[in-house]
């Protein structure tokens, strides 16, 4: 692996690959730099339907897979390091530590995309990997011919339940509110589905379980009652946290923790860039991050090229 480059990419989901794929183009020395398998959490979505120009739609482990082979087939190399613990600066470079490893880039592109939020409920940490899941796609066939229970409402949520219909016997969707926030055609979907069923109103209090998930608590936001359901599996999308805390001091970002940019895409401290779902936006999508990846790489070539004037 380099330890030195032109310009740092953080992060391998659309928003880093995208960057990578237009540095690497441009003939810009640049690395990326991803803890795991390049992709993020579009790599976990079952079927990707409103990316332009695939109007069938398409696996999320796919389209990031043809984003990665497109990126190395322009030169990018990417490395995989144990997670980056922080960049501190250095005249007129940034130092990225990972590990005992150190590379220093000109420019460095903070792509690291958000986790799902945990909940915080009683038997949620204990039980997480054991009935307990963030990710229908990748546990999904462990239930198959039980009772699931989905929490959320949101897109991530009700694609996901959809998802778990192909498995599980019964998905029950869990939601706070009175009605669906997903877009309508999830939405559409998901009150046609018969293995659908849906509790309003309410959120969930206590996972029980011995060794594995056996049951959910829920209790209703309006009326306080709560009732025991019996369940396998408890899926849990109730938002998301920015993966910025190995910067939360060097760079400045909102309440949440988001990353706070210019037009550019530029940070507070000059150099450093962010794009994705790490970054303070309106909309967290994949063509959003794809996007952003795109103009935060030319931002840091402009950049380089003001540090070399």
């Amino acid at each position: 692996m380099k330890n030195s480059c032109e310009v740092a990419i953080v992060g391998g989901g659309p928003g880093g690959l995208t960057a990578g794929f237009y540095l690497a183009r441009a003939r810009i020395k640049s690395l990326l730099l991803e803890e795991k398998m390049p992709g993020g959490q579009a790599s976990l979505s079952p079927l990707i339907e409103n990316y332009p120009g695939i109007p069938q739609g398409m696996p999320g482990l796919e389209l990031v897979r043809q984003m990665q082979e497109q990126a190395e087939g322009a030169g990018l190399e990417i490395s995989s390091l144990t997670p980056v613990s922080e960049i501190s600066l250095a005249d007129n470079e940034k130092h990225i530590q990972a590990g005992d490893q150190t590379v220093k880039a000109r420019a460095v592109i903070i792509a690291t995309g958000a986790v799902p939020k945990k909940l915080g409920v009683p038997g949620e940490e204990e039980l997480t990997g054991r009935g307990v899941s963030y990710c229908a796609t990748c546990d999904g066939p462990l239930f198959t011919g039980k009772v699931v229970l989905v929490v959320g409402g949101g897109n991530a949520a009700v694609e996901e339940a959809l998802h778990l219909t192909q498995h599980a016997s019964k998905v029950t969707i869990v939601h706070r509110r009175d009605k669906l926030r997903a877009t309508k055609i999830l939405q559409e979907r998901a009150l046609r589905n018969p293995k659908l069923e849906f509790i309003w109103d309410s959120h969930l209090v206590d996972i029980k379980g011995d060794k594995f998930v056996e049951s959910a608590v829920v209790e209703n936001t309006k009326t306080g009652e709560k009732r025991e359901i019996l369940v396998s599996g408890i899926f849990l999308y109730v938002g998301n946290e920015p993966n910025s805390g190995f910067v939360k001091d060097l760079v400045e970002t909102d309440d949440r923790g988001y990353i706070l940019t210019d037009d550019r895409l530029e940070t507070s401290v000059p150099g450093i860039f962010a794009a994705g779902d790490v970054r303070a936006n309106h909309l967290k999508q994949i063509v959003v991050a794809a996007g952003e990846g795109a103009l935060a790489a030319v931002s840091a070539q402009r950049y380089l090229g003001n540090m070399y004037a």
